[in-house]
């Protein structure tokens, strides 16, 4: 079998793609034939060694999180699968991997694909859905009818937060480039700012959540646009803002964890088509190595980046 991996941390010269073998599910993991995996920005993050506190010296090392295939082997504590389902959701996230033809992951980090949902589309769930829902639902405990701003509501984080949101039934402004602008009011933004144009901290509305989907928003501006009561999320979780979090109730930085009931969510949503993440480009395994290496290097995509397997 043939995965994308690497033999130490590092730029995108250290990405091979390389014979592998596939282990043996544990006793609550499942083995994955993958059809389509999808690209994030923490998978190069993970490579250039960012998380290595985490992920260890352990080598060589797969790329990719997000998945979606047919169950070839299950633990013998898993109950939720079986040998042929169609799953989607993510791998390991200290192995990583699913830029692969087969791969490990928990029982917990999967759902059943719907039927009605394509393994392409389904593949751009994971790591987009569960942190937008970590953030909003989790960590803010977003209820209808409050008020949402959403920093970077173009990415896939972003539109996978403005979607939630608004199935929760909160009101949502947020900003984003101008070329995403028409994309965000498409999916029902009151207000879309264009972040070149009007700087965050110079807007004059408070929220009940702001939530920075892109990472970008210091913690005083991100703090300052909140009402009283209000909950700042973040998908940058520093050290300082942790620290901070202990004695500051409004800070809630987030690390996406994937569990059973909230892939079963992002499944209904998908079913439902009221959780759509736009697809940019679909690319074979074998082409897939330029293509990150060129997004690393500063090109645009509108929509999330897919690579085929099987």
């Amino acid at each position: 079998m043939k995965r994308i991996q690497y033999h130490s941390y590092g730029g995108p010269e250290v990405m091979r793609l390389e014979e592998f073998a596939l282990g043996t599910p544990g006793k609550d993991e499942v083995a994955v034939a993958v059809r389509h995996a999808a690209l994030n920005p923490i998978d190069w993050k993970v490579r250039i060694g960012a998380m290595k506190i985490v992920t260890g010296r352990s080598f060589p090392r797969g790329m990719g999180l997000d998945l979606a295939g047919t169950v070839t082997a299950v633990g013998a504590d898993v109950t939720r699968f079986k040998i042929g389902d169609a799953v989607f959701g993510m791998a390991r996230f200290k192995e990583a991997g699913s830029l692969a033809e087969a791969v490990i992951a928990k029982e917990v980090a999967l759902a059943k694909k719907p039927e009605t949902v394509s393994f392409e589309q389904a593949a751009c769930l994971g790591t987009a859905g569960v942190t937008a829902w970590n953030g909003l639902i989790d960590k803010a405990q977003l209820r209808p009818g409050q008020s949402v701003f959403i920093n970077g509501c173009s990415g896939a984080v972003g539109e996978a937060g403005v979607q939630i949101a608004r199935m929760f039934g909160a009101e949502v402004s947020g900003s984003c480039g101008a070329e995403g602008i028409e994309r965000a009011r498409s999916l029902g933004l009151q207000t879309v700012y264009d972040y070149r144009v009007t700087a965050a901290s110079t807007i004059s509305e408070v929220f009940d959540v702001v939530f920075d989907a892109a990472g970008t928003l210091s913690t005083s501006t991100g703090i300052g646009l909140l009402r009283k009561g209000g909950t700042f999320t973040t998908v940058e979780p520093t050290p300082v803002r942790f620290l901070r979090a202990v004695f500051d109730r409004r800070m809630k930085p987030i690390v996406g964890k994937p569990r059973a009931d909230l892939l079963d969510r992002l499944a209904k949503a998908a079913h439902d088509r009221t959780l759509v993440l736009p697809i940019a480009e679909t690319v074979p395994l074998a082409q897939a190595i330029p293509l990150i290496s060129a997004i690393e290097a500063g090109r645009k995509l509108r929509g999330k980046v897919v690579v085929t397997i099987g």
